[in-house]
């Protein structure tokens, strides 16, 4: 949301006092009457934000004024340059979503495929340490017809708690999250 000129002095006093701010939840609280315009925003870089497991010396962030992501290390800021701490930025934090729900996707396609063969040798890869990588192993060595499937599976899910994320945060109205998901229904399963 871009400011007007009028508004210019008010959002530099309000970048001071963001400073101070600690949490997402404070930095929104700040910025209630400011909605974001799905849109705008690029849903899917938030779904790669959500689903990224990696570790905590870098994070993604949003401008809740905005909706442009950022992405930090421990390092080098946001910037590349500047090393600076999460607590001093005047963004919103993406925490990822637990691995059990990704996990979740694979069994559901594995479980949803008609090729009871490969549901069964998919499900059979998802037992115990390492079944992310057995499963795209299986998929992509065995069952390569199935692949573009399961991505578009994988990235529907994905947007759509991109969405209700962006929703759950308050950064875009719950209305145009309810539109969105509507609008993009899972794919069939072969």
């Amino acid at each position: 949301m871009p400011l007007r000129p009028s508004d210019r002095a008010s959002h530099h006093r309000e970048r001071a006092t963001l400073r101070h701010v600690t949490g997402a939840r404070d930095v929104l609280g700040f910025y209630a009457g400011w909605m974001l315009d799905l849109d705008a925003i690029d849903v899917e870089e938030i779904a790669t934000a959500l689903a990224d497991q990696s570790d905590y010396e870098h994070r993604w962030l949003i401008d809740p004024r905005t909706g442009e992501l950022a992405f930090w290390t421990s390092d080098l800021g946001i910037d590349g340059e500047n090393p600076v701490e999460l607590d001093e930025l005047d963004l919103v934090l993406i925490d990822p979503l637990p691995s059990y729900v990704w996990y979740q996707d694979m069994v559901d396609f594995a479980d949803g495929v008609s090729d009871r063969a490969a549901g069964e040798r998919l499900s059979r890869c998802l037992e115990g340490k390492g079944a992310f990588r057995r499963f795209k192993n299986e998929l992509y060595q065995r069952h390569p017809e199935l692949i573009s499937t399961w991505h578009a599976l994988r990235d529907a899910r994905a947007q759509i708690r991109a969405v209700q994320w962006l929703a759950d945060e308050g950064l875009i109205d719950e209305d145009a999250a309810q539109q969105f998901i509507t609008g993009h229904p899972e794919p069939a399963l072969p």
